[in-house]
């Protein structure tokens, strides 16, 4: 990633990287922040994209911003990924992004070498939208095919990760208590 020692920035992250968050629920109980820090300097188009949904994106100033508070989790599989994203149907069908239904896959720099990765979701190549996924576990097998562009910041951070990872699911790894972004934002 960076060469020689890395910048930290009060508020930001590594050499000032964003660092978005997602105030979750499970059931009706609150389950913590996810702190995520956006790789806006290896993959700037998809870190905007993300971030604007974070923030509550307009796409003109008269229209409600849009985005993932209140959005839900859909698909939870357990040492493999958390999947959500999804504000326009909530179930993984929805797609659009900021620079319009769908964008292609900005690089594949980086890879899905870890837990706690968030990686863009899709339906094949040049089909990124909204939908978005947490890696529970390294997932090699995703590499060149799904965009890496940011990671989960923090002990605390990745253990709301593991809470939802834990939910029950049911038909197409639903959980079967809602996993609900109650808040979003920009540190």
């Amino acid at each position: 990633m960076s060469k020689g020692k890395d910048v930290v920035i009060p508020g930001a992250g590594t050499n000032g990287r964003p660092i978005v968050f997602f105030d979750i629920s499970v059931g009706n109980t609150p389950a913590g922040r996810i702190k995520i820090e956006l790789f806006n300097d290896i993959c700037p188009k998809t870190a905007e994209n993300f971030r604007q949904f974070c923030i509550g994106y307009r796409a003109t100033r008269d229209v409600q911003p849009t985005g993932y508070k209140n959005s839900i989790l859909h698909r939870v599989i357990p040492g493999f990924m958390i999947q959500g994203g999804d504000f326009i149907n909530g179930d993984g069908t929805g797609a659009t992004s900021i620079y319009g239904p769908q964008f292609d896959d900005e690089n594949f720099e980086l890879k899905h070498d870890a837990a706690g990765l968030l990686s863009m979701a899709n339906s094949g190549p040049g089909t990124n939208g909204c939908q978005y996924f947490i890696t529970a576990q390294p997932a090699p097998f995703l590499d060149n095919k799904h965009v890496v562009f940011g990671k989960v910041v923090g002990g605390d951070s990745m253990l709301v990760v593991r809470k939802i990872e834990n939910v029950a699911t049911g038909p197409n790894n639903r959980p079967k208590l809602a996993c609900k972004v109650t808040e979003c934002g920009e540190m």
